[in-house]
């Protein structure tokens, strides 16, 4: 293993002992929700990890290393911090060589978990194309598009435009595969119009897929789309009108690259009074349940 890569010893543990794995990323802690609710939903989503019989891995920086699973020290630290550094792909050099506190990004937590023998991670919502015409493209395309990682997930944030990140994942080989559903779910509702790649029916399927996605040679990651629990879907026509007036305060601010999204996030959360919030918790809290089933079942296929 890389020294730069820390393994918490239950992680180290599970994978000597070909156990399921699923790994999670720190930015959703760091920058995606309000302290307390962060750290309680971070050890909500262990828990379920737990009780559904994986491993969970939360990857975070710290002290010059890349962590693959924190302690409960360490999820404070992410939780609290008021300093704590937004790190993808990008950024991993200066901060692993300026021992920076850091969350990582859905792309950098894809790339620790490869390194770390881990083919399951659970997150919200992935990163994509942006609204407009401002050339902003998240990263999570650039590591879907060449780490062999299962993103399971929510689809991609809702602020985002759905159709040219779907567009973007068809250029780069990337499966979208829908659990139980036909259609890509769309964050904090369930989806509408926009078809997936393949439909999985369980975990079971799903697994099989991805196996013969990677067995044929394959080093793309996959997109598995997980809509949220119908009892806790956002209103639609809430959500769209918050968006629309965060993307236009967030334009007015003069927000611009990796600041976007959680300004975003936040915005709709408030302007939601916390319904998105709310609905942002719960799935994934679902998607990690998801995840472990599939991450169990991915060693028997």
């Amino acid at each position: 293993m890389n020294e730069i890569i820390v393994l918490h010893e239950e992680v180290a543990e599970a994978l000597a002992g070909a156990q399921a794995v699923v790994a999670l990323e720190s930015t959703i802690i760091a920058h995606g929700m309000p302290y307390p609710r962060n750290i309680e939903t971070a050890r909500r989503v262990e828990g379920i990890i737990r009780a559904k019989g994986a491993v969970p891995a939360t990857v975070a920086v710290m002290d010059g290393k890349i962590r693959v699973g924190l302690d409960e020290t360490q999820l404070e630290q992410i939780a609290c911090g008021s300093d704590v550094a937004k790190l993808s792909l990008r950024d991993l050099g200066w901060a692993l060589a300026g021992s920076v506190l850091g969350a990582t990004t859905v792309a950098t937590t894809m790339h620790a978990a490869h390194l770390a023998g881990i083919e399951v991670f659970a997150t919200g919502g992935l990163g994509g194309v942006h609204r407009g015409d401002t050339g902003d493209v998240s990263a999570d395309l650039t590591a879907l598009s060449s780490i062999p990682v299962a993103v399971v997930c929510a689809g991609v944030k809702a602020i985002l435009d759905i159709p040219r990140t779907l567009e973007a994942f068809e250029t780069r080989g990337v499966p979208v595969i829908g659990y139980e559903t036909a259609v890509f779910p769309e964050f904090y509702t369930t989806g509408t119009v926009h078809p997936v790649t393949a439909s999985a029916s369980d975990s079971m399927a799903a697994a099989a897929i991805l196996r013969a996605h990677w067995r044929s040679g394959m080093t793309t990651g996959a997109v598995v789309a997980v809509p949220i629990p119908a009892e806790h879907e956002a209103d639609a026509e809430a959500i769209s009108e918050a968006i629309s007036a965060g993307l236009y305060a967030a334009e007015r601010q003069r927000v611009t690259g990796k600041e976007v999204s959680p300004f975003l996030l936040a915005f709709v959360a408030q302007h939601t009074g916390g319904d998105s919030l709310d609905a942002n918790i719960e799935l994934v809290v679902n998607n990690a349940k998801v995840a472990a089933s599939i991450a169990t079942a991915l060693k028997t296929v």
